[in-house]
């Protein structure tokens, strides 16, 4: 239920917004939020009526559980809505619904475009902004900084009053509980934690010898690896890192990438740490990403490709199910100038 803020709903705003992870993503708040903070928060919410634009608490139950705002429309009738979730209703779907409805009621009132803005690295308001109906736009890069410094993206995204507002299935859903695991590897979103081990493993000669495009540090990794959860909750790819079930030591990189719907077809591509050779780890975790993929994607094909004299790459293809299916001649530029051919390896649904 939506209705207007109230001076009951103080202590509970209060406790919202002095949560981490709300002062993390929304930088114009004060950290510590006080209660007078929540105060002045009711007083701008007043104005904000008065201005033309909307300030909603939303409630379950007659409580407080979040908060949904619309700006005054421009003279193009376009309108932009924020919202926040208190922790203790995170995942229960209320904030969507109340974007929804408050979308559905601004297009009623004139307005022509609703826009919203997210942080690359705030997954859960993209998720409520892609099952609310919006639309992916563009990235405006680096274009907002937050509480330690740091210039982050902010992914733009709409709807026009002519949109349908229906969400789409996510085409590549989140791992349940996750993450996937056979006991031995585990499967799990790759962080920016990682990136130190990571660059360490691609300068390894081994994989270096096989890698494709230009050298990174370990700045570069932890910048990309800030993207993978929007990569993913927009269906674009999956970054994962391998890691041993027990210890937790980051093992290796899987990814499943080139995703295209149209044809249902997504590539995978993997590197493994020296130490970890010659245990199966690679095998296991391509058929526990190819498993699920099949399962829980509607993906139809799967390929991979190697270089031509990368064997160790091939018998780890060919003991996860995998199949030659044709020869790319001098596809992969090398340092030196020449170029190597490309094994290109297909796996396909189960019939």
């Amino acid at each position: 239920m939506l209705r207007s803020p109230s001076g009951s709903d103080a202590e509970a705003i209060a406790r919202a917004c002095d949560d981490p992870v709300t002062a993390r993503f929304l930088h114009v708040l004060p950290s510590p939020y006080t209660l007078r903070d929540a105060h002045d928060y009711l007083r701008a919410a007043e104005r904000k009526w008065a201005d033309g634009g909307a300030e909603f608490t939303i409630t379950e139950n007659g409580h407080y559980v979040g908060a949904i705002g619309v700006r005054p429309p421009d003279p193009w009738g376009v309108a932009e809505i924020g919202y926040l979730a208190a922790p203790w209703a995170r995942g229960k779907g209320v904030v969507t619904k109340a974007a929804r409805a408050v979308t559905e009621w601004v297009f009623d009132h004139g307005v022509e475009r609703v826009e919203l803005h997210a942080e690359v690295e705030n997954i859960a308001s993209l998720r409520v902004a892609y099952k609310a109906g919006f639309q992916e736009e563009g990235r405006r890069r680096e274009a907002k900084v937050g509480r330690d410094g740091r210039r982050t993206d902010i992914i733009t995204l709409a709807r026009i009053r002519r949109d349908s507002g229906v969400a789409a299935e996510p085409y590549l859903p989140f791992f349940d509980g996750g993450e996937l695991s056979d006991g031995v590897v585990r499967l799990t979103p790759i962080e920016v934690a990682d990136a130190p081990e990571f660059h360490r493993m691609m300068r390894e000669p081994s994989v270096a010898a096989y890698g494709f495009g230009p050298p990174t540090t370990v700045e570069d990794n932890e910048r990309r690896f800030r993207n993978t959860g929007y990569w993913w909750v927009s269906g674009q790819r999956i970054e994962l890192a391998i890691r041993d079930a027990v210890s937790g030591e980051f093992a290796g990189h899987l990814q499943l990438v080139q995703v295209v719907p149209m044809i249902g077809q997504g590539m995978i591509g993997y590197s493994l740490q020296p130490e970890f050779r010659g245990r199966g780890f690679m095998t296991r975790a391509v058929r526990l990403l190819v498993d699920w993929a099949f399962t829980h994607t509607p993906l139809h094909r799967i390929v991979a490709g190697t270089d031509v004299g990368n064997t160790a790459s091939h018998r780890v293809l060919e003991r996860s199910g995998f199949v030659r299916e044709s020869l790319h001649r001098e596809l992969f530029p090398k340092e030196d100038g020449s170029r190597a051919d490309e094994v290109e390896w297909l796996r396909l649904r189960p019939s």
